[in-house]
């Protein structure tokens, strides 16, 4: 005979509220995460011209959005993180009345747009879910 542990309501419903609030801290790092990238993704290395704080945007990007995932146990996680930073930059694509906006269309400003939507969503794919692992590596 199998005996199931019942778990009370309440250990649910506050268990369910801290999960929520997990992911709404993930969601507003990855806010942060954008609002920072945003203003500081053109920092280059010289005399050569490669935007060195482009790719430690991408890098911290990815690595965060996985992190959490890990964290977390699911792609959720990440998923909220990535979704957090998504919808910054967009804010700051947008253009103003002035003409003007923040991520400008230069090699700083693709690198960091695009790789950070490429980590994102690489960050994404590869988190395990919590039933076992990463259904992108895993043998099929």
């Amino acid at each position: 005979m199998v005996v199931m542990e019942q778990v009370p309501t309440a250990e649910r419903s506050s268990g369910r509220a801290v999960a929520v609030a997990a992911y709404a801290v993930l969601f507003v790092l990855g806010l942060v995460m954008g609002l920072l990238g945003a203003f500081q993704h053109s920092w280059y290395l010289r005399p050569t011209t490669v935007p060195i704080s482009a790719f430690g945007c991408v890098l911290a990007l990815f690595a965060v959005c996985y992190g959490a995932g890990r964290m977390m146990g699911g792609k959720l996680a990440a998923l909220a993180a990535a979704s957090g930073w998504l919808v910054m930059t967009m804010v700051w694509l947008s253009g103003r009345q002035e003409g003007d906006v923040i991520i400008a269309a230069d090699l700083s400003g693709y690198i960091y747009l695009y790789g950070g939507m490429v980590a994102a969503l690489t960050a994404v794919l590869v988190t395990p879910t919590a039933h076992g692992g990463s259904w992108l590596l895993t043998r099929h």
